[in-house]
């Protein structure tokens, strides 16, 4: 069987992440785009990911969903990519990989969407409030160069995307500890490869 993995995305998708996470990686993958609506709606692509949403992988005849998902599955797959969390770092690799894809996500969208939680209903959501999941975003990464352990990992591109996308699209705060952490990472080789071809996907403008 074949070690190449099929990735399936669209190119104005979380699917950048995987992308990204794939050229880390180094090894063989195959690509096809799908389009919101249509292919990515189809009966053949929900056999694969019933949602009807990308990114998904589907590697050795097994399928994975959920970016963050995505990108550990791809870490343990091909450990030669030295993309698995450092010695010693297990702990904060796994915490902080999630924490970007519960309540950093989680918080980023309710906000986008105008969602305000009554203060009195805080314990019933993942993240309490926008501005705690933040100072835990900052101090997750303030005077580090990776978030776990001292070298790149898995846990760097997701978290590391996540808050790259709300630097640029304003739904992170301009924090000095945040910009120093994606500047540190965002112009790694791979990580220009990929939005390369993920930029030429993207259909003109009309």
């Amino acid at each position: 069987m074949s070690d190449a993995v099929h990735f399936y995305t669209n190119p104005m998708s979380r699917g950048r992440i995987v992308r990204w996470m794939l050229e880390e990686v180094g090894m063989p993958y195959d690509t096809t785009v799908l389009d919101y609506g249509t292919t990515m709606k189809d009966r053949a692509y929900r056999a694969i990911n019933p949602m009807g949403k990308v990114p998904a992988i589907v590697h050795r005849g097994v399928v994975v969903t959920e970016c963050a998902a995505i990108c550990a599955y791809l870490a343990d797959a091909f450990p030669e990519s030295g993309l698995g969390p450092a010695p010693g770092a297990t702990g904060d690799y796994f915490r902080w990989l999630f924490y970007a894809a519960g309540p950093v996500e989680q918080a980023v969208i309710n906000k986008a969407l105008g969602v305000q939680v009554p203060a009195e209903r805080r314990g019933m959501v993942g993240y309490g409030q926008f501005s705690d999941v933040m100072d835990v975003l900052e101090a997750a990464v303030a005077g580090k160069r990776y978030v776990a352990g001292d070298r790149f990992s898995a846990a760097d591109v997701y978290f590391g995307s996540q808050i790259g996308w709300g630097l640029q699209f304003g739904s992170i705060e301009h924090r000095p500890a945040f910009e120093a952490y994606w500047n540190g990472i965002k112009d790694r080789p791979a990580a220009i490869r990929a939005r390369a071809i993920d930029d030429a996907l993207v259909p003109p403008k009309d």
